[in-house]
């Protein structure tokens, strides 16, 4: 079913729908045109055709109460007719296609035609072949047959060629099919609550069908259209379907239109199911974007990396695109992104793929402060830390290659004309020229192989490798990583801001003391002490004013606890009523949920949650929780000890908070008033005025609610903090209570100094006058700063923000938030990696972060922490070891080539080193397991290189010893073998058994370098671990055994000729002299070698100037597009050279500012560094993009951003 393409999908089931329409009141086709309407026309249209929404589910034969029967039969007719809910993905990249993308790579291609060519020329006999005065290099005694071989070295690059092809094909292969596995994994996690034969049941999205009574509920992502049935103070965030970020508020008179991916964002409810899968409104818009899957891959990864400098059609796109893009977001919940961009797509999907990441800014959790939102999400489409560096890298070592195979080839070239042709004055003769040609081609193949293998392609391969690898195993550690990059970036976090309910403490509420009747109770009190009539307000007001799908469930297995289900607090407030000996359900049948009259849900303005009945009498009365101090503030009675109301004043009430509330909050307790208020009948209060109603109430009780500290994460926190990461705690819990907290979880330690601030003192100390928050006061607070309490989701925003932005530390800080509630989108999305509770996580929330905690626990932070570290090193030892490679292999090809006119390293043997140092060695090196020694360190930090000088050293020290060895052999190494030279062979001369020495030493050089490899910090125990990681064990054997093989068995094709078994102890001798030497090496101190220098830095934005950032970026963007493919290539200069001059004329003349970026292609994800730079031309557009009110979304940002020409 999934490999249907969306249209034959849809045409399927137009066909079903026609022949079975009439079994159902109503057809596909209507209910799909009834969901396009909005608002008042959609309500009059129902009452038009239908009557009211109870019809419509009686002519879907549902029941509002009920629900499905939720029989098989039904269901799978259901299907049938209406389609089941899911958008079929895009097909997976045959194992093909990706051979092709492969062979895409440029050096690749140039060594193919050169491959051919010398194939060509070598089955090619011109009459002059036997004239002796072609060519004085051809002189020697050629076997017979030697010449007709000379077209084996053309069909072994072939053949290496295609390895690598397959090779590079495999690896991106496993790699989607881990992401689709992955994905998978994301999109069966997605449960939703529905009603099936009166019991409420979790099922997969997938299962829902037309028809189903759903649950709705405050954070989550709506998975089909419906219509709204009933339900309390439903706010909805619609932006991902029309752009408008206000909250819309529904209900069944006014506007009863759920769309699929919208956001609840308060209250609750139930809607009956209208349209599933392709023809629901997201549905409909994925199928106008050909199956939507298209541009999954591009979005939040990359940015749009197509069309250079694509021009936008202003509004039209715009709101479908955008639509859809946050759509895709939601339904298919974050597909994982994998680089593989598809090359070949029309411009129109280009188009639309810019326009939807050009607009991608309104997707935000809050209505406010769009050019905020937009900063937020530019800075998500920043590279990674260490993708930065590595393409820097990338891109210097390539030029470095590039300029010495030219030379290579120039120097080769101009000896055998001037040898040739100057000093041996041979005439050009017609029937030489192939002969000639030959030796061009041959030099050629030589150039590009010293090419071949100065390019580090294994550096992206090793990369993906690695961070596949991790993300595969961060799963078993309960971290579902959505977006790769988080995985590397959280090796370099400076600072966690955690949650402190259910990520610290294992968000199991339960009452331990409680203040009622006028005494405060330590423990439960007995229920024969508390007065009948406070009892039954007491059970009343609990049972009722908590939402009806929290519940108190009898233990799965014997002995447990009792499970909680829904909200933990009001379990803990329902389980109070059950150690009371009470019982609220008799409360709750009695009151079911249609009959309440009003509900104020809970929201982090209110605090506090009201539900209104309608009394016997007509009268009305409200029953109030929340948290104490607010709820009390509102309370003009208490309930006495006899069970009468008596007058609480304000000092009763200060009384209270110093006698009661502070000493359970220091005990760690929340703590909860539970208050009520009667109404007269008439005149009816007037319900909208909300601070009126929530007034003059009469306390009943207050409540210590206790949630116990995870008992791992203390130790977790103290790994942290040992790791030289400070983890804040942000909350809106009361301040004692959160101190408390603190100190048990050993974020704070009595007697040192920092500061635990309220929300209200937080925003008093960073705003000045004029009430804008100012960086340098928040530069003079976070430092200290460890809890923040009573704390709403815009301080937590404004605090990860703060200190993201802050250049008070040498280095910038890499900042990890974790959130559960809707309302922590915008902070999840800022902070460099945003962690989502996986468990009492809301959708909104695991859609804005980067990983999923599986099981909630702070401790898993820390093997995330762990992993990253890991990725990091991984990448780092893989460096250390191909550098070292490809600095000597280079050399000897270069300096062989122009001593001898040949190099030692024949092509193939250059292709096969590659392929060793480069695949093998990567995922040898990349799949190192991390250990808890990593977490005995600093954070590496932003601008810390990806070389340090230990490493610099261990790769210079590495290089003089093999290249010392290899030269030695090379020029004498036939007299201390007693062999023959093979230097200076003729063209097509057999195999010689020297080079045949030298390229097995240099093999079992790298072999036992790769070892030495595995520590990059200078220790001295390189084996440490070693049978830990049997990929490495078994890469390094099995390169060895084919070694073998090709050595002693590849003959003419590896120009090798077989060795001895003396010669072999020699070359495996040489080998593990890398070993010894190593040790020599890691006795020199590096602090003493004051000449190295460090490489692959990422310099921080404020230090460039701008001709250079520019540069740079666009430097890094070409090579960055490339590297999409694992490839780099670098045959870009010329197009490069052109934009740079272009760039560097329009700063200098400060003309069009916009013209210039527009002809930077894609540097959308460094319009940030743009907007850095502080130059006076530019200071009012620097200005206008820092502050946040002054401009219209639309300039804000990027002038090409919503495509303002």
């Amino acid at each position: 079913m999934g490999d249907m393409t969306n249209s034959d999908f849809y045409s399927k089931n137009q066909r079903n729908e026609s022949s079975h329409g009439g079994e159902f009141g109503c057809t596909m086709e209507e209910l799909r045109s009834l969901m396009e309407l909005r608002g008042t026309e959609a309500v009059v249209k129902i009452k038009e055709t239908y009557g009211d929404t109870e019809a419509i589910c009686r002519r879907l034969k549902t029941s509002p109460v009920e629900g499905l029967p939720g029989t098989a039969p039904d269901l799978e007719k259901r299907k049938q007719i209406f389609g089941q809910n899911f958008i079929p993905p895009k097909k997976p990249k045959t194992f093909l296609q990706l051979v092709w993308e492969a062979l895409q790579d440029v050096t690749l291609i140039i060594l193919e035609i050169a491959a051919i060519i010398s194939l060509g020329l070598s089955f090619y006999h011109p009459p002059g072949e036997s004239n002796e005065g072609c060519a004085t290099a051809q002189g020697g005694a050629e076997d017979e047959g030697e010449a007709e071989a000379g077209w084996i070295e053309g069909a072994a690059i072939l053949l290496s060629v295609i390895c690598v092809v397959l090779v590079t094909a495999f690896n991106d292969w496993s790699k989607e099919k881990q992401f689709r596995g992955l994905q998978s994994r994301i999109e069966q996690e997605q449960k939703f609550t529905v009603v099936r034969a009166g019991q409420v049941v979790q099922i997969p999205v997938a299962e829902i069908v037309v028809g189903d009574i759903a649950q709705i509920k405050y954070g989550d992502l709506l998975p089909a259209d419906g219509l709204f049935i009933q339900g309390n103070d439903l706010k909805i965030d619609e932006s991902s379907l029309t752009g408008e970020s206000d909250q819309v508020r529904k209900s069944v008179d006014k506007d009863p239109m759920l769309l699929s991916g919208t956001h609840v964002m308060e209250g609750s409810g139930r809607m009956v199911v209208t349209a599933v899968g392709v023809n629901s409104q997201t549905g409909i818009i994925f199928t106008l974007l050909g199956a939507g899957g298209e541009e999954e891959e591009k979005k939040d990864k990359k940015g749009v990396k197509k069309g250079d400098g694509l021009q936008l059609p202003a509004a039209d796109g715009v709101a479908a695109s955008n639509a859809a893009d946050s759509v895709r977001a939601s339904l298919v919940n974050g597909k994982m992104q994998d680089g593989n961009v598809d090359s070949s797509q029309s411009k129109a999907k280009q188009q639309d793929g810019a326009a939807a990441m050009e607009m991608q800014p309104l997707k935000s959790a809050e209505g406010g402060d769009a050019d905020d939102k937009k900063k937020a999400n530019m800075h998500k489409k920043e590279k990674s830390v260490l993708q930065g560096k590595l393409t820097k890298l990338a891109v210097q070592i390539g030029k470095a290659g590039l300029v010495m195979s030219a030379i290579t080839v120039i120097i080769l070239v101009l000896y055998f004309t001037v040898d040739t042709f100057v000093v041996n004055k041979k005439p050009w003769l017609p029937e030489c020229t192939p002969v000639y040609v030959q030796y061009f081609v041959k030099f050629f193949i030589i150039g590009v192989t010293v090419l071949v293998v100065a390019v580090p392609e294994g550096l992206p391969l090793a990369v993906t490798i690695s961070l596949a690898y991790s993300v595969k195993k961060m799963m078993k550690d309960n971290n579902l990583v959505r977006h790769l990059d988080a995985c590397e970036t959280m090796g370099n976090a400076t600072a966690i801001c955690s949650d402190k309910t259910g990520t610290l403490t294992t968000n199991r509420m339960t009452v331990v003391q409680a203040y009622v009747g006028d005494v405060h109770y330590k423990e439960i009190p007995d229920p024969s002490s508390i007065n009948a009539k406070t009892m039954e307000l007491l059970v009343n007001a609990i049972a009722i004013n908590s939402a009806y799908t929290t519940k108190i469930l009898p233990p799965e297995k014997e002995g447990a606890l009792p499970r909680q289900v829904g909200n933990k607090t009001e379990c803990g407030l329902l389980g109070f009523v059950l150690d009371l000996k009470q019982d609220y359900e008799p409360v709750r049948s009695q009151m079911p949920e249609e009959k309440l009259y009003k509900v104020y849900t809970f929201n982090s303005v209110r605090k506090s949650m009201s539900t209104v009945i309608k009394m016997p009498d007509e009268s009305f009365r409200m029953y109030s929780k929340g948290a104490s101090e607010i709820v009390l503030k509102k309370c003009c009675k208490i309930l006495s000890g006899a069970g009468e109301p008596r007058v609480f004043r304000p000092r009763d009430r200060d009384e209270m908070v110093k006698k009661v509330i502070e000493p359970m909050a220091c005990d760690g307790l929340r703590t909860i008033c539970v208050a009520y208020r009667d109404f007269p009948s008439s005149p009816e209060p007037d319900w909208d005025n909300e601070n009126d109603i929530l007034n003059d109430l009469t306390c009943i009780c207050v409540v210590g609610i206790e949630d116990p500290v995870r008992p791992e994460v203390p130790e977790a926190i103290r790994k942290c903090q040992r790791a030289g990461i400070t983890v804040r705690m942000v909350t809106g819990d009361n301040i004692n209570t959160a101190r408390a907290i603190a100190i048990k979880c050993g974020i704070i330690h009595p007697g040192e100094d920092f500061l635990c601030l309220e929300g209200k003192e937080f925003n008093r100390r960073i705003r000045n006058e004029k009430g804008e928050i100012e960086q340098e006061r928040i530069d003079k607070i976070w430092p200290k700063l460890r809890v923040l309490a009573r704390s709403s989701p815009t301080d937590k925003h404004t605090l990860v923000k703060g200190i993201i932005d802050s250049t008070h530390t040498e280095q910038r800080q890499v900042v990890a938030v974790t959130g559960d509630g809707t309302n922590d989108g915008p902070a999840l999305k800022k902070a460099d990696v945003g962690f989502a509770m996986g468990i009492a996580g809301t959708d909104v929330a695991k859609e804005a972060s980067d990983i999923i905690l599986t099981d909630d626990n702070f401790s898993s932070i820390v093997k995330a922490v762990m992993w990253g570290r890991n990725v990091y090193d991984s990448i780092s030892k893989f460096l250390q070891f191909q550098l070292t490679v490809n600095v000597v292999a280079v050399i000897v090809a270069f300096t062989g080539a122009c001593i001898t006119q040949d190099s030692p390293l024949k092509a193939v043997q250059m292709l096969w080193v590659n392929l060793i140092m480069d695949t093998f060695a990567s995922l040898a090196l990349a799949t190192e397991p991390p250990t808890e020694t990593l977490l005995l360190r600093k954070p590496y930090g932003r601008n810390k290189p990806l070389i340090s000088r230990t490493m610099m050293k261990n790769i210079l020290g590495h290089a003089v010893y093999q290249l010392t060895l290899i030269f030695t052999l090379l020029f004498v190494g036939e007299k201390m073998f007693q062999i023959d030279s093979g230097r200076n062979a003729p063209l097509h001369s057999p195999p010689s058994e020297h080079y045949t020495i030298i390229f097995n030493t240099f093999v079992m050089m790298q072999l036992f370098n790769e070892i030495n490899a595995r520590k990059i910090h200078g220790e001295r125990n390189v084996f440490d671990g070693i049978f830990r990681n049997p990929i490495f064990c078994t890469i390094v054997l099995g390169t060895f055994a084919i070694q073998i093989v090709i050595v002693q068995f590849g003959g003419k094709p590896f120009s090798c000729s077989p060795l001895q078994l003396d010669q072999w102890m020699w070359c495996i001798f040489i080998g593990l002299g890398e070993l010894v030497w190593g040790q020599v090496i890691a006795t020199i101190p590096t602090s003493r070698l004051k000449f190295l220098k460090e490489a692959g830095r990422l310099t921080q934005k404020e230090e460039i100037p701008e001709e250079e950032l520019n540069e740079d970026v666009e430097e890094i963007d070409h090579a960055e597009r490339e590297l999409r493919r694992g490839q780099i290539l670098w045959f870009r200069g010329l197009n490069r050279i052109q934009t740079q001059i272009e760039v560097v004329n329009t700063f200098k003349s400060g003309a069009s500012f916009q013209g210039a970026l527009r002809r930077q292609s894609s540097v959308t994800s460094q319009s940030q560094d743009v907007a850095n730079l502080s130059s006076p031309s530019r200071v009012s557009l620097s200005n206008a993009l820092s502050s946040p009110t002054s401009l219209p979304p639309a300039a804000a940002g990027h002038p090409r951003r919503e495509g303002v020409p």
